[in-house]
């Protein structure tokens, strides 16, 4: 069982990484600043992408923080060939990830930034995914079904993509849904400011 001192707030809106914090059975609220831009340097690559960005998200916070305040944010991208893949913008988007994706190996790359009002940690988790070769008609099908449309490269790994797909993982499974939680659960255990 984890006891944290603090008021843990995550810092995002998504439902897979609420979901994952929840089974670290720490109490926790969520807290979303609307209008957030997700902008990086072009000069960045792979793992500080999303490293770069779990920060500034944590950055236009740090005002708000109390001393009893810890806020955890995060972001995630799927890497591959020197491209990012962050979420599509429309279905024809997605399914050219999807494509890009199919018969492949990519990593899918979470930054995750803890902070507080005395102490700010980032770190990266990366997991290889290796895809089986998609079909038009499975994209098709998965892309007008589940509408991936807020998912880092076009998929939910937890979704039928996933059981249809993933040949291989190589890393946590979790971090291919949002969050590192074991990464996360060993920081939160041994934080100390």
């Amino acid at each position: 069982m984890l006891q944290v001192p603090y008021n843990i707030i995550l810092g995002s809106q998504s439902p897979r990484r609420q979901e994952l914090l929840r089974g670290l059975d720490v109490n926790f609220t969520v807290k979303v600043i609307d209008g957030l831009t997700e902008n990086y340097p072009a000069t960045l690559q792979g793992e500080a992408i999303p490293q770069f960005l779990a920060q500034q998200k944590a950055d236009a916070y740090l005002n708000q923080l109390a001393p009893q305040d810890m806020l955890i944010t995060a972001d995630t991208i799927v890497w591959l060939d020197g491209i990012v893949y962050g979420k599509p913008s429309n279905e024809t988007e997605a399914k050219t990830m999807l494509r890009a994706l199919s018969g492949k190996t990519h990593d899918v790359i979470t930054g995750v930034c803890v902070t507080t009002t005395k102490r700010q940690e980032t770190f990266t988790a990366v997991s290889k995914v290796t895809f089986a070769t998609f079909s038009d008609d499975e994209i098709n099908y998965y892309i007008e079904t589940y509408r991936p449309m807020d998912k880092a490269g076009s998929y939910g790994v937890q979704e039928w993509i996933g059981y249809i797909g993933v040949e291989r993982i190589d890393g946590s499974f979790y971090n291919v849904m949002g969050l590192p939680v074991q990464r996360l659960y060993t920081l939160l255990k041994n934080w100390k400011e």
